[in-house]
């Protein structure tokens, strides 16, 4: 990769707007790129809160969900089969002590679907795992142009998931996934002349790296009626380490480039043997995962809970790029999260008012990322807020949301990002198997 990293963003300047990467962010540059949140848009609208599950939205971080209780209000027939889609765009200002900029970007975030079998439930789905998507420079002490650094690409789960209803209140749930993707990045450093020009050739740095591996995911929900009138629900994931396997690619390549449109033109290219290195297949580490949560509310009318989440992120590793963490002064600790939201219903049951059987969200979360620059902890906030908009007369829904938030900072000549999230998708319920009942 690079030989010789002094990554401390010296100055951050003409970041294009990203139309089709996952993210814009610089903090990308590091390890398998930024995580995706692994949720829906109603998850997302109550700060990352994922403890309540129903019978007609999907909870896809934890597969117990999938084996909710039936739609009482039909004579307790079967639970509907459930589609979902989802996406995002993110406006973010980025700043340092010199300069700033603006970065956009949009992405689809899940595709997922469920269906019931009696006491089971089933799940599958599409969702990303993590998101590269940087341009980065920085000047030397001339004030000049001295190292390029591009980034693309991240990591997508498909995944079955398995729910089973233990008995009443209480499910239990399995995720089965692969991850598949690859990452690609270059890197130029400038040379100039003993005049000070730009020299006429250039040398790029290419890499790529073709991931792949499986993970597993299990879950734990437990709900109980207190008082005839409030229910307690708790809920566990648990997600154990595994390695994903990663072929690499390295070439070096001798380029021109144009100075009125900045196009670079490759001139000659060495493929790099990275297999003499031990470096042609490596493993990325995906570390342990767990989280519970808890929460209290009235059904179908309020909810209000707490989460915690712990990501063992000190075990990340990948020799490909141990050169260039270490010589950036990068290092990894334990990442955690708190997520704390809740979601009112007017009256779910009204048919005077549309807007009193709206569902109105809102949460807030606090992150470590478990990402250390130059000694400074990479740390996330976010406040969000959304509504689910009924769809006709069945149970589908449109939801929206937005989320305000922070990552990183300015002090060590780091970067803070201020974001803005907005979400919007669709959850589409239909009832399959049913048995036709005649008078």
């Amino acid at each position: 990769m690079i030989k010789k990293l002094v990554f401390v963003f010296i100055a951050f300047f003409a970041i294009q707007s990203y139309s089709q990467e996952g993210t814009a962010s610089p903090y990308s540059f590091y390890g398998m790129g930024n995580l995706k949140f692994k949720g829906t848009v109603e998850n997302r609208s109550m700060g990352g809160l994922s403890v309540y599950s129903d019978s007609i939205h999907l909870n896809l971080r934890n597969p117990a969900s999938y084996a909710s209780k039936n739609l009482e209000v039909y004579n307790n027939e079967s639970r509907p089969v459930k589609f979902a889609v989802g996406g995002s765009h993110s406006n973010s200002k980025l700043k340092s002590h010199t300069v700033s900029g603006e970065v956009n970007s949009t992405t689809l975030d899940y595709l997922a679907m469920s269906f019931p079998i009696g006491r089971f439930g089933f799940g599958m789905g599409l969702i990303p795992y993590t998101s590269v998507g940087y341009k980065l420079e920085t000047l030397n002490s001339n004030n000049e142009l001295s190292t390029k650094f591009r980034g693309e690409g991240g990591v997508n789960t498909v995944y079955a998931s398995l729910g089973y209803l233990v008995m009443d209140g209480l499910s239990v749930g399995v995720d089965l996934g692969y991850n598949f993707g690859n990452i690609k990045n270059n890197t130029i450093a400038y040379v100039y002349t003993n005049e000070g020009a730009l020299a006429q050739y250039q040398t790029r740095e290419d890499n790529r790296s073709d991931i792949g591996g499986l993970s597993a995911n299990f879950g734990v929900i437990y709900s109980k009626m207190i008082q005839e009138k409030f229910e307690l629900t708790t809920s566990f994931t648990f997600r154990p380490k595994m390695n994903l396997n990663s072929e690499n690619f390295r070439t070096y390549n001798t380029i021109t480039i144009n100075a009125v449109n900045d196009q670079e033109n490759v001139v000659n290219t060495i493929d790099a043997d990275l297999s003499s290195q031990g470096l042609k297949d490596t493993e990325w580490v995906l570390p342990t995962k767990l989280s519970f949560g808890a929460g209290i509310g009235q059904p179908r009318m309020w909810f209000v809970g707490a989460e915690y989440t712990y990501l063992n992120t000190k075990a990340f590793k990948n020799e490909l790029y141990a050169s260039s963490d270490s010589a950036g002064n990068v290092t990894y600790s334990n990442a955690s999260a708190i997520s704390i939201g809740g979601f009112l219903i007017p009256d779910y049951n009204s048919f005077s008012s549309y807007f009193k059987r709206v569902v109105y969200r809102a949460g807030v979360r606090f992150e470590g990322t478990g990402l250390n620059i130059n000694d400074e902890a990479i740390n996330e906030f976010g406040i969000s807020f959304g509504v689910g908009l009924p769809m006709g007369n069945t149970f589908s829904n449109a939801n929206i949301g937005v989320e305000f938030g922070k990552r990183g900072t300015t002090s060590e000549n780091l970067i803070q990002e201020n974001f803005i999230n907005f979400q919007l998708s669709f959850s589409f319920n239909d009832r399959w198997f049913q048995k036709r009942r005649f008078n």
